[in-house]
């Protein structure tokens, strides 16, 4: 996305578990934050701000816990907001999958976070969040040296803030018209609106960003690399879809689509398709809630086929089974077996399966006896092994030594209740880059 396009940002006020109607209004508009972030995500959103309202650091944890269940569901930047004390929780927010943490400068004692804040994760990943447009003046040198962009959260400056030039602002409003969508847009020290504004109208987020483009408005809207004319279609001028579940890689089913099938498709992010029984067009989980949100579009080497990867929403078959795919016709067993993922979560079941299943005589077993300590220790030798080793000109030995390694590291998981579905959703969040 383009920083010079404007932004809706839907807002989750998250308290006690729940996401409530705004900062001043506790009403539960929702129980299941993380699903709604998934809505707003599959809605056309463009960021998502989360405020954590916990009155205590008890709560701030489960908040914490939420938050980085969030970052692992949704495909947008996520800014994080609230409960900030301290440098420590700064880094929570990020270590979640925040691409940004919101300073609150109503709070004096967090302003002089900012710069330390800036030094250690990057200006690109703070913001600052403010009521009154005084805060910003008082603070104006150390808020363009360390702070990306602010976040008015009091609707009730709004006039003020917008004098504020330096630094691009967020605005939170309660309601809006498309007259004052497009008034703000048109100011440069807008980049983005948030609040009930656009939690209200966070299903026609297309359409708004439509009329946008409609007058000169910049905003990110999605367009496919290829139009219709470009795909060769079938003798029904039809073209094959192939449907894929982009976090399992599942093949879930397959459809057609005409052209404004394809076109609805690209243009709302949800597929859908066209029925050769019916001669109509279906969208996906309109009358089930079975949606899917396109992650992908792929074109086969002769363009007359469409792989799709989606994010699927209960079940794709009308069975009632995930995927349409589940008659067996023929199965042989597959030589290749290291594939390393594979591999590395067959080890870890059967590792799991002996701490639930104690086996005589098992070493996994042994280990589990003897507690923590004796892992910990094991876990260390293995480690200086690997280092002995990688002395060695002869890097097999290097390679069973790693392998041992592996095994104690994933007995040190199983007992701390860790799965590789963690590491690897961690190692995915400190591959994203902030904008």
């Amino acid at each position: 996305m383009s920083k010079d396009n404007k932004k809706f940002i839907p807002c989750i006020y998250l308290k006690n578990g729940n996401a409530t109607r705004s900062l001043t209004d506790s009403t539960v508009i929702s129980d299941d934050p993380v699903y709604l972030a998934m809505q707003y995500d599959n809605g056309d959103a463009d960021e998502l701000l989360i405020f954590d309202q916990s009155i205590d650091d008890d709560e701030h944890e489960d908040a914490i816990s939420i938050i980085r269940e969030i970052c692992s569901r949704v495909s947008i930047p996520v800014i994080g907001a609230g409960h900030i004390r301290r440098m420590e929780d700064i880094k929570k927010l990020l270590y979640a999958g925040c691409s940004k943490a919101a300073v609150n400068f109503s709070r004096a004692d967090n302003i002089a976070l900012v710069k330390e804040a800036a030094g250690r994760f990057g200006k690109a990943r703070i913001a600052a969040c403010y009521r009154a447009a005084d805060a910003i003046a008082e603070n104006k040198q150390l808020i363009l040296d360390y702070v990306q962009e602010m976040i008015l959260i009091d609707e009730t400056e709004i006039r003020n803030a917008l004098k504020i030039k330096e630094v691009p602002s967020i605005l939170s409003l309660p309601e809006v018209s498309l007259d004052k969508i497009l008034e703000f847009f048109s100011l440069e020290n807008v980049s983005g609106l948030t609040g009930n504004a656009v939690n209200d109208n966070a299903g026609s987020l297309t359409d708004l960003k439509r009329l946008c483009t409609e007058n000169g408005i910049a905003v990110s809207a999605r367009s496919a690399a290829f139009g219709w004319e470009d795909f060769k279609k079938n003798s029904d001028g039809l073209l094959p879809v192939v449907v894929q579940e982009a976090s399992t890689d599942q093949v879930l089913m397959v459809a057609y689509m005409n052209e404004t099938a394809y076109q609805q498709t690209v243009e709302t992010g949800r597929m859908t398709y066209y029925s050769r029984s019916r001669r109509q067009l279906w969208i996906k989980g309109e009358t089930s809630g079975h949606y899917q949100y396109v992650r992908s579009l792929t074109g086969d080497c002769d363009m007359d086929t469409l792989l799709a990867r989606v994010d699927q929403v209960g079940a794709a078959c009308h069975t009632g089974s995930h995927s349409c795919f589940f008659n067996s016709v023929l199965s042989l067993e597959d030589s290749k077996k290291n594939d390393p993922q594979k591999v590395l979560e067959n080890v870890y079941e059967t590792i799991v399966d002996r701490r639930e299943h104690p086996k005589e005589g098992s070493y996994t077993n042994y280990l589990f006896s003897k507690g923590l300590d004796k892992i910990l220790k094991k876990l260390g030798e293995e480690n200086t092994e690997i280092v002995i080793a990688a002395k060695n000109p002869d890097p097999v030995e290097t390679v069973y030594e790693i392998s041992d390694y592996l095994y104690h590291m994933m007995v040190l998981m199983a007992e701390k209740g860790l799965s590789w579905d963690d590491i690897t959703e961690e190692l995915v969040r400190r591959e994203q880059k902030p904008e």
